[in-house]
Order: C-alpha cells, then structure tokens, then sequence
C-alpha cells in the first residue's frame, strides 16, 4: 500500500545550510499493516508522513500510494485518499464534533443526509453517543474523546490508509491505554493501512505489526517487535531497545 525507494529528503535553513533529513530511505508496508515509525528525535519520522501525504517533496526517490507515483497524482484528491491524524485530534474549534467529522464528505458534495449518516455512524464507531457528541464543541470535549474525534474524521471517506502522528503523545497514562485498546480493536475491525509515527516504543511493540527504528534519517531496523528484541541488526537497534523499553510505564 505505501512504498518509500531510495527517498532522499533535505532541507535548506536560512544560512543556505543544507540538512538531510532522510538518507536514501527504502520502506515498504503492505496492506492492512499497522506500521510504526520509531526513532530519536530529528530522525526523520514526522518528514516520512509529510512526504507520503504531499506536504513535503521529496529531494530524491519515489513515494508511491498503492502503487501510483504521489507526485503524479492531483494534490487534494491524493490527500482525501488518504486519513490525517495528529496529536491532540487537530480539530477546528469554530465546529462542533459532527461538522468536524463531516467536513470532507461535504467538500466531496455528498447529500446533507447521507452525510448525517456517515457522522453517526463513526461516532458510534470510535464509542462516542452520537445524541450526546455530535453537538458539542472540541473545547468542551477530553483529550482522548478529541482523539477519537479525530480519528472518526480522517475516516470520513473511508481511505484505505490512514497516517498518525504521535496521536496518542499528549494524553495522560490512563487514557492513553484505554485508546490503545480502542485502537487495536478498531483496525482489526476495519483492516486499514496504519503509519503511526510515536517516540514510545511500548506503544509501537503493543501496536505495530512491524517496527521501523530511525535514527538521523538513516533506517536502523525493520521488523516485528519479537525480532528488534532479540536480533537488534546492530548496536544502535539493541541500545535503543534496551534504554526506552518500560519509560512509559
């Protein structure tokens, strides 16, 4: 469903510096696959979704979109195929939660009605009661009802995939395990293409199929939790391991 070959990604600073953010990054997820990005910080996590979702260009290399090139696809469709979720739900908090959620299926022009449905049906698909939700405003909502929020909107359109950034990062412990089990629950039922980008390796060993580990824009590590714990590839993998396992806790 995504592939990265041979992506190459660097950024000018404002002295004329250039900076490489991702080194010739070779990355595949198949679909159905619930993939996370792991890594230090600045290792190039965040640019990966920004590039497959358009906002960045890469410098070099291919990023392709069940199998089609995203730069030859128009902007705006190529990012309504594809679901947006960033920390603290990203909401518009001039909307309430069904405006919110509904606000892509009316860009797409579908009927007032039909987008109703669509909106009750994902509030009750991420455990929120659409009589009790629907009207309220971000800013009378908790964070992890935001998140849910959030997710039922990158839903909208029903896009294979579906990229999260650091989505569960600001929620206090207790919340966060509880979105955890939402969120397992959710895409073994719906069977998306997930990229989840965290700075929590628990996190991305509870939820990821496979594990990517990143670090300075050069890909350390892919595979599944069990294979980056006990055959790291090399040092850096094992340390890394080793010194962020358990923080969260």
């Amino acid at each position: 469903m995504i592939a990265l070959r041979a992506v190459h990604k660097a950024f000018v600073d404002t002295n004329g510096n250039e900076k490489v953010a991702l080194h010739r990054l070779d990355l595949e997820v198949p679909r159905g696959e619930v993939h996370c990005l792991c890594g230090t910080s600045g290792s190039g996590k965040t640019t990966v979704l920004r590039l497959i979702n358009r906002l960045e260009r890469p410098t070099g290399g291919q990023v392709l979109v069940d199998g089609r090139d995203v730069a030859a696809v128009e902007v705006h469709r190529h990012r309504r195929g594809i679901g947006y979720v960033i920390q603290s739900g990203g909401l518009f908090p001039h909307l309430n939660v069904a405006q919110n959620i509904g606000l892509l299926c009316r860009l797409e022009g579908h009927p007032r009605a039909a987008v109703e449905r669509r909106v009750r049906e994902l509030l009750e698909l991420v455990a929120l009661s659409p009589d009790e939700f629907a009207a309220r405003f971000p800013q009378e909502l908790s964070g992890g009802q935001r998140q849910r929020v959030g997710i039922a909107r990158a839903l909208a359109l029903d896009p294979p995939c579906l990229l999260m950034d650091e989505p569960f990062g600001a929620l206090d412990p207790i919340t966060r395990v509880q979105l955890h089990d939402e969120f397992e629950r959710l895409f073994r039922k719906l069977g998306k293409t997930v990229m989840l980008v965290t700075h929590d390796l628990d996190e991305a060993f509870r939820l990821g199929h496979r594990v990517t580990l990143l670090d300075g824009g050069h890909l350390q590590q892919t595979g599944a939790p069990d294979e980056l714990l006990q055959r790291p590839a090399n040092d850096f993998v094992a340390a890394f391991v080793r010194d962020h396992r358990g923080r969260s806790r």
